[in-house]
């Protein structure tokens, strides 16, 4: 077995029913001792994070007391939303599709996203379909992103963006994350429930979410378990295959991307091994090992990590006061 191999097994040697019983039990805790809420809303995008939330959120206080949304836009995949309704039937829950497109529309998300892509490819237009990708931090260069766009003949663009397209375009699509947010608080302000927050512990470790986003919530029952992990209590808490076998994807972009290609400097089930290695304290030539790259780009791949914790750090934080205020 390859040192890959055996760091992938140990990742996923712990004790799936005691963490079940345990993320439960937490649930039903901070509902009623801490945020003193009734039941719990979840978005569910289809996703195997928010699905497997979602099955923990039932296990904990019962199909009755969770109230899922379906939250789809112009650019969703049409896949997200029936595996949401396939997730929502299973748990038999009930749920709500919430188009949020026609708002998005209204607030200028698509006019300011399409306004800086025009800037960068003038020749796009009605349509035409985009997404970002990230280059340079694995390879030790500062990060950079590149905009690819497909004509409605399906040839396939690609430019470096700016950093003012970049930021408008970003600006823009985080509309969606913060509109749905805004959808699930009213939903839990209805029914005096709590929202829940859906990242995993690399999501969560490296600040892959939008602040007053998607990670906005009262409570992140998986955030200190990998992705490798949530895979596998999907499987173990017996969730569809079509949940199961979901590939990670942004769904935030008209064109498919994943989660490697806009943020991360490996794929979810490498990342996984190099922040593992990363907190246990291995070094860089160890990572180098089990991946089987080299000690200098494993090196690069950590520092790709330090500097996603350090710029995304405030994402974490409260507003920050001028003088402490006692409560």
């Amino acid at each position: 077995m390859s040192l890959k191999s055996e760091i992938a097994q140990e990742i996923l040697s712990f004790d799936m029913d005691a963490e079940i019983d345990k993320i439960c039990s937490g649930i039903r805790e901070i509902l009623s001792k801490k945020v003193h809420r009734r039941g719990l809303v979840i978005a569910m995008s289809g996703g195997i994070d928010s699905s497997v939330s979602s099955a923990l959120c039932v296990r904990a206080v019962g199909p009755k007391k969770v109230f899922g949304l379906l939250l789809p836009e112009q650019d969703s995949s049409s896949e997200s939303e029936d595996k949401g309704r396939i997730l929502a039937e299973h748990h038999g829950i009930e749920y709500l599709v919430h188009n949020i497109a026609p708002t998005l529309e209204a607030i200028g998300c698509y006019k300011w996203r399409d306004e800086a892509i025009v800037a960068t490819f003038p020749e796009y237009g009605e349509g035409w379909k985009n997404k970002i990708v990230i280059s340079g931090g694995a390879e030790g260069k500062i990060n950079h992103f590149q905009l690819v766009v497909q004509s409605p003949t399906g040839e396939i663009s690609e430019k470096r963006l700016g950093l003012k397209e970049y930021l408008q375009i970003v600006a823009a699509t985080n509309y969606k994350q913060r509109i749905r947010k805004t959808v699930e608080f009213f939903h839990a302000d209805r029914l005096n429930y709590a929202v829940v927050g859906t990242p995993n512990r690399v999501e969560y470790d490296q600040g892959f979410f939008v602040k007053n986003g998607d990670g906005s919530a009262d409570l992140k029952p998986i955030a200190h378990l990998y992705k490798t992990q949530v895979y596998a209590l999907a499987r173990h808490m017996g969730l569809p295959e079509v949940i199961c076998n979901a590939i990670p994807t942004t769904d935030t972009y008209s064109m498919p991307q994943g989660q490697d290609e806009f943020y991360y400097a490996l794929p979810y089930q490498e990342m996984d091994i190099a922040l593992w290695c990363y907190n246990k304290g291995e070094s860089a030539a160890q990572l180098a090992k089990v991946l089987e790259i080299t000690e200098e780009q494993a090196q690069f791949i950590y520092t790709d990590i330090e500097s996603k914790r350090k710029t995304t750090a405030p994402f974490h934080w409260p507003a920050i006061l001028i003088e402490k205020v006692e409560l």
